[in-house]
């Protein structure tokens, strides 16, 4: 154990004990954990080596090609739980592994009818294990092309946490994430906002009436997020959490006639 923890810590892992114990864990024999240990001193994301991500209080099944869920996003979280009611049609778009459907799901008393959507195959193939629990629904597609018709009207709560960071400052991120998760789901166009303001152009027709959506952005970001969903026509406002650093804006569909 600790020649393991100091491969780790010689490899930049901060938290060099508590990763040994998690790939301890994660390893089937002595073996399985030189392998293991060879991939995240390597630079593989933890997540990724050992096959889940805690979020939200749930265990997320990740793996390669996928976007790891990050604790900042959990505030989206609570903001959604806050405008779900019970048996309301929920959707997780670019959904990644699934995370954010899935906790909200499971913190909805009463449950909800819960879909999920993305572009990327390779991600959907983790979401489909983490949303089956809740009766999930999996679309594979680009944004709300993805969608069977029917739900168009009847979305009660969005949740969105699309790609915002810009296109050149994909290569200052962490190793972990610039060489190891998908750049779909990192790289936002020129400014970060393209993949936003495409959902928001399009939103109002899939929310139901008074229905919500929430998307993570960052402060410096928010205020184009927040032009972006106005001009969808949607009633906006955003909401900070200092103790996460994190932002959303969330949009209201109007209630109708």
């Amino acid at each position: 154990m600790t020649t393991m923890v100091e491969r780790l810590r010689a490899a930049g892992c901060v938290f060099a004990e508590e990763e040994a114990d998690l790939l301890v864990a994660a390893a089937d024999d002595d073996g399985h954990l030189e392998g293991l240990v060879a991939r995240r001193v390597a630079g593989e994301p933890l997540e990724h080596v050992v096959g889940w991500a805690e979020f939200s209080g749930l265990r997320m099944e990740v793996g390669a090609g996928a976007f790891v869920p990050r604790r900042r996003t959990e505030f989206l979280v609570e903001l959604a739980v806050e405008s779900a009611v019970p048996g309301a049609v929920v959707l997780d778009l670019c959904c990644g592994v699934g995370a954010l459907g899935a906790a909200v799901a499971a913190r909805v008393p009463g449950g909800v009818e819960l879909h999920v959507a993305d572009i990327d195959p390779a991600p959907l193939a983790y979401a489909r294990r983490n949303v089956a629990p809740y009766g999930g629904t999996v679309w594979e597609g680009d944004l709300y092309a993805a969608l069977p018709a029917r739900l168009r009207g009847r979305i009660g709560v969005l949740v969105v946490n699309a790609p915002y960071v810009p296109t050149e400052e994909i290569g200052f991120m962490p190793p972990e994430a610039r060489d190891h998760e998908p750049l779909v789901s990192l790289d936002g166009g020129a400014d970060g906002l393209d993949v936003h303001r495409r959902i928001a152009a399009e939103a109002v027709d899939w929310l139901a009436p008074g229905g919500h959506l929430l998307i993570e952005t960052s402060a410096r970001q928010s205020p184009v997020t927040a032009s972006a969903l106005v001009a969808g026509g949607l009633e906006v406002r955003a909401a900070t959490s200092e103790e996460l650093y994190a932002t959303v804006v969330i949009g209201r569909a109007p209630l109708g006639v």
